[in-house]
């Protein structure tokens, strides 16, 4: 790919792409803080490609879309991408080529950092600040009369699977994560079993015994005859708040949970806890495939999840990453494909910054989870649900 050529001797064009569903305040904020380094081009994803990636269909249609986000006196121009995926805005970028390449903390990627640099265009992320008194606004938000979370699997994941387990018992850790960011289908955030969740509960999980109301969700998700089971963390970790650790012994059910409400342990994970978007896992990707699933690989999965428990109850940051680390390698080296070389150079960016990393879910793309005791400029942070939605 050749790098673009510059503008001439006029106002510098400035590329914004995204859904903008629901236009809010937020988006407005945005485009206005974007649109103060030149002229504004606005490319938004087709109707196609946010089903795609999100699972979910649009309230408002791309024309609708562009008509509004027309409208806006900040913005010069607006586009339907033509492409699809989470990079479906590459022939718009080469047609208008811009001199800046604007995000926010959320729709920062690597890959769009990445091309950005291979085509010598100026990319900054901005934080997400409301106007003046304005509350702070997210389509997700807005939708978010849904409450429905997501889960984050910290360590242990594929012992839920009695095809793991049975090597060798041991535990998940999950969390469970409010929807203050709306999450890409097939990324590892269990949105498949959140969506089976909705169709169950609508927008909240009801008042109930925990355990009781995840062997529902895990039953409604897989009915009898499902040839490939989803594994039951993703029930759990959806519907159990806080903290959580399943203990699995060669079955699809736990045979016991510990579960953690203590809010300055549920405090310290969110300080220390960031995602970077890699993107969905492509359609045709299988994890199940060269696997190579052994006793010593099980029980090095269980004994990293269990030092990993142990260094969250005891707030050891040091501790934590070397486990979280050690447990991704332990799932790594029994599933191969979790992980690509373009997943790898990923890591290799961030790694200095961080004392652990690991994928989100299954792999193969998703979220780089990281653990560290700075900032990590340009990556998300989340909102641990908390027992009776506190």
């Amino acid at each position: 790919m050749k790098a673009l050529p510059m503008s001439d001797n006029h106002a510098k064009k400035v590329f914004v792409t995204g859904c903008f569903d629901m236009l809010h305040s937020g988006h407005v904020a945005f485009m206005k803080e974007a649109a103060e380094y030149g002229d504004l081009y606005v490319c938004i994803g087709s109707d196609s490609t946010i089903h795609n990636l999100k699972g979910r269909y649009t309230v408002n249609s791309q024309e609708e879309r562009k008509y509004m986000i027309e409208s806006l006196r900040c913005v010069k121009e607006c586009r339907i991408n033509t492409g699809s995926g989470i990079i479906d805005f590459e022939n718009e970028l080469q047609d208008i080529k811009p001199d800046i390449f604007v995000v926010n903390e959320d729709g920062h990627t690597p890959a769009k950092e990445a091309m950005c640099a291979e085509l010598g265009i100026e990319y900054k992320v901005l934080k997400r600040i409301p106007y003046a008194d304005l509350p702070a606004r997210s389509t997700t938000a807005l939708r978010n009369v849904c409450r429905i979370p997501y889960r984050i699997d910290l360590a242990g994941g594929w012992l839920d699977q009695p095809f793991v387990s049975k090597y060798y018992p041991g535990s998940v850790i999950t969390i469970s994560i409010e929807p203050t960011v709306e999450f890409n289908h097939r990324s590892g955030m269990a949105s498949s079993t959140r969506r089976k969740a909705i169709e169950l509960w609508r927008t909240e999980i009801p008042h109930g015994d925990p355990d009781q109301l995840a062997r529902l969700l895990f039953s409604f998700e897989n009915p009898p005859g499902t040839k490939e089971i989803a594994g039951s963390q993703d029930s759990l970790g959806i519907v159990y708040p806080g903290l959580n650790k399943h203990y699995y012994e060669n079955n699809y059910w736990p045979s016991h949970t510990q579960s953690i409400q203590d809010e300055d342990i549920l405090s310290w994970i969110e300080d220390h806890l960031y995602l970077v978007t890699l993107g969905p896992r492509v359609s045709e990707y299988s994890v199940i495939d060269n696997t190579n699933i052994t006793t010593e690989g099980a029980k090095a999965l269980a004994d990293a999840t269990e030092a990993c428990w142990n260094a969250i109850l005891n707030r050891d940051i040091s501790a934590f990453g070397k486990a979280f680390r050690e447990s991704f390698e332990a799932q790594v080296a029994m599933f191969p494909n979790m992980a690509d070389k373009e997943i790898y150079d990923i890591i290799d960016q961030y790694k200095h910054l961080a004392k652990g990393w690991k994928l989100s879910g299954a792999g193969g793309g998703g979220y780089l989870i990281m653990v560290a005791d700075k900032p990590v400029e340009d990556a998300m942070q989340i909102r641990i649900r908390r027992q009776n939605g506190l």
